[in-house]
């Protein structure tokens, strides 16, 4: 079997589609990937074929928010988005059984299959990414409209999501549908999603909350098995005391200038030692005190294990490692699903957000806190027993005995489908 796998987004988008990819290449099957710019040499360096999509996400990150955009910017941007996906995907995809997206911003591959007549899969990594009465959707930017009235309940609030869908990619899309012979979509967002999309999250973590639906496939998260050693220093710094607390911020860029001082003094109110990731914000140690080591990039899984709590923004994939450690959480949310990962880390009791826009060592060290308390660790060591490890052997396993029944032409992929749950 050919697979393409393509997303756009930061690290946390790419690395779980990468496990699916490592998954599948181990079975025998021919994988190939659409990723950022950012993540091409890691890719590639790992001998699976890599073509790069859509913008360099540092850069991205780094600019203005797209809410911050005017609407005719945004129709702009979305125009050409569309356009480089129906240029650069279908040489990829060409020869190709099946292509998985894990992303609504590619809203022309569920299109460019159905053009080469090949399989379609759509995935998400949160739950909340799909539509449902039970919660309200991602914030996106929004093309000149009204913002919701307060109180809007969330079938409203996933309507006007649709809508603003539509209005934003529905008229290039549909330009491009008719230049190679497809008929026009009336519901973009629901072609993009399908009717039997999957969600790679684990189902202790962020359940599906219709667990009758059977139309959502969720096997657990994605999750790439990481057997690299801590460096010797990492190690010696390990060693050489209590378990220290982990500040990580991974591909969020735009952080406050003072983090790096606020993170240590955090840590040394508290009397606990610090690892500090460096990030894309490049946060820098104040001193060089003993009491605090950076890091760089570093395998995650087997430093989760070694430290007594982790601040994190509460990424889907950040969130199951932490959880998989079992590791309390302060999760300090800033974009798109992390808000939804906040709230859960406080619902399952395994850890408390931090939810003020500028951190403070006072108001960190209140919410680490609450996350050491004896009750919160004791209930991440249980959590973190539930936590399934086998969610991408489940997708692969999935993807392999289904691809004859995910043409682009066939019930998974209807033109006008819809995941019907708005």
């Amino acid at each position: 079997m050919r697979v393409l796998l393509t997303t756009v987004g930061s690290r946390g988008d790419v690395q779980p589609l990468l496990a699916l990819a490592m998954r599948l290449r181990a079975t025998g099957h021919e994988v190939r990937m659409c990723v950022p710019p950012d993540f091409q040499d890691w890719i590639g360096g790992l001998g699976i074929p890599v073509t790069p999509i859509g913008p360099v996400m540092r850069q991205a990150l780094a600019s203005s928010p797209p809410a911050s955009l005017p609407a005719e910017q945004l129709r702009l941007m979305a125009e050409a988005q569309v356009a480089a996906q129906f240029d650069r995907i279908p040489p990829v995809a060409d020869g190709c059984d099946v292509v998985v997206s894990t992303t609504p911003g590619l809203t022309a591959v569920h299109s460019v299959a159905e053009m080469l007549g090949i399989g379609y899969v759509f995935a998400v990594y949160s739950p909340n990414q799909l539509p449902s009465p039970h919660h309200a959707p991602p914030p996106v930017p929004l093309l000149g409209r009204e913002l919701a009235p307060a109180g809007a309940d969330h079938r409203e609030l996933w309507a006007r999501d649709a809508e603003n869908v539509n209005e934003r990619f529905g008229p290039p899309l549909n330009r491009h549908r008719a230049a190679v012979g497809l008929p026009a979509l009336d519901d973009v967002r629901g072609h993009v999603f399908t009717d039997r999309p999957w969600l790679a999250a684990d189902p202790t973590l962020g359940p599906w909350p219709e667990p009758a639906d059977q139309q959502v496939f969720q096997p657990g998260a994605w999750i790439l098995p990481d057997e690299r050693p801590l460096s010797p220093e990492l190690e010696a710094f390990l060693d050489d005391g209590e378990p220290p607390i982990y500040f990580g911020f991974s591909s969020m860029v735009r952080m406050q200038d003072d983090l790096g001082p606020v993170l240590v003094e955090t840590a040394r109110a508290l009397g606990r030692r610090a690892v500090i990731s460096r990030g894309w914000a490049d946060v820098a140690l104040p001193d060089d005190g003993s009491d605090c080591i950076a890091v760089g990039e570093v395998n995650l899984q087997a430093l989760f294990r070694r430290v007594a709590a982790v601040v994190h923004p509460s990424s889907a994939g950040t969130t199951a490692l932490v959880a998989m450690a079992g590791a309390p959480h302060v999760v300090v949310p800033q974009m798109y699903d992390q808000h939804y990962w906040a709230e859960r880390v406080e619902q399952l009791g395994i850890g408390t957000p931090h939810l003020s826009d500028t951190v403070t060592a006072e108001s960190l060290t209140s919410a680490l806190d609450l996350a050491l308390r004896p009750e919160v660790v004791a209930r991440a060591r249980s959590v973190a027993t539930a936590v399934r490890r086998d969610g991408v052997q489940l997708s692969a396993e999935r993807l392999t005995s289904d691809v004859r029944t995910l043409t682009a032409s066939g019930p998974v992929a209807s033109p006008a489908g819809s995941p019907g749950r708005s």
